[in-house]
């Protein structure tokens, strides 16, 4: 009787999780194993058609791809500039806002307001900021400066478009370094203080080795954001000029939506994948090294 009722238990978490797996299999589990068999293939222009096996053909092609070389180099450049920027300056900004001042909750409020703005509507409204005639170029001309090719520049474009990523993303990621903030008792900074640790000093000593993990959190989902850039670019360059900011993923979907050679942006999806994949894994590996280290 007792093992019946204990097998039950054991067998009801499974049933909640069910219609779940279901909705993921359905909508990504699914998709990405087809998306998988179509890297192998050639299904292209006429969609009417079934795939044709090709093997490792779209890989061959990939490696020779200039554009796509180019686009990976894009995306390595945003990984490299933004990511490092995204994991420590919401801890600086977090520290602030963690004060007990009078009106702390306004700037915090401030700080987290770019987040809930849409990603479209930032692009549309930076795009007009980085304008020819927009306003950041005109207070260039009040101070005597030249205005500046903001986004139709090759040299300045992706830059541009990065410090809207980082605008973005600077409230979200505080929001999470506040959390462990909160977390660390007092006491601890009471005790610093005592053995001469104050001020900026306490936070290196205190606050950074108890923020590892979430440092190590936010450099991963910085990470992954960062080689998946998007809608920024979308709405602000299309890619351009010269392909100066066109990133893996706006390629893929350039190669997908506009030029429909379906089973060659899934075979960038599938190296895409697999660079996220080996980024995930190695930031906690490189991690354990430093704490162990």
């Amino acid at each position: 009787m007792s093992n019946n009722k204990s097998s039950k238990v054991q067998i009801t978490p499974y049933l909640f999780l069910i219609p779940a797996l279901i909705i993921l299999t359905l909508t990504i589990f699914w998709p990405a194993l087809q998306a998988f068999m179509l890297s192998f293939t050639r299904y292209e222009y006429d969609l009417t058609k079934a795939p044709q096996w090709i093997g490792l053909a779209n890989f061959q092609r990939l490696s020779q791809d200039k554009l796509f070389l180019q686009t990976l180099k894009n995306t390595l450049l945003y990984l490299i500039v933004v990511v490092p920027i995204l994991a420590i300056l919401p801890l600086g900004l977090a520290i602030l806002v963690n004060q007990k001042l009078k009106g702390i909750t306004w700037f915090r409020a401030f700080y987290y307001t770019p987040v809930i703005v849409s990603l479209v509507v930032a692009g549309i409204a930076w795009k007009a900021l980085y304008a020819s005639n927009g306003i950041i170029n005109q207070f260039l001309q009040v101070l005597g400066m030249e205005k500046i090719q903001w986004l139709t520049s090759p040299n300045l474009a992706i830059w541009s478009v990065m410090l809207v990523t980082i605008w973005k993303g600077l409230g979200y990621y505080m929001v999470i370094y506040l959390a462990g903030l909160q977390s660390i008792p007092e006491d601890l900074y009471e005790a610093a203080a005592m053995d001469g640790s104050d001020g900026i000093i306490r936070h290196w000593d205190i606050t950074v080795p108890l923020m590892k993990p979430y440092l190590l959190l936010v450099t991963v989902i910085s990470a992954i954001s960062a080689t998946k850039v998007f809608e920024e670019i979308f709405i602000m360059t299309k890619g351009g000029p010269l392909n100066s900011s066109k990133t893996v993923v706006y390629y893929l979907y350039d190669q997908a939506f506009s030029k429909l050679e379906i089973s060659y942006a899934c075979t960038m999806g599938l190296v895409l994948f697999l660079i996220i994949l080996i980024l995930s894994l190695s930031l906690p590996s490189l991690q354990n090294k430093i704490n162990n280290g």
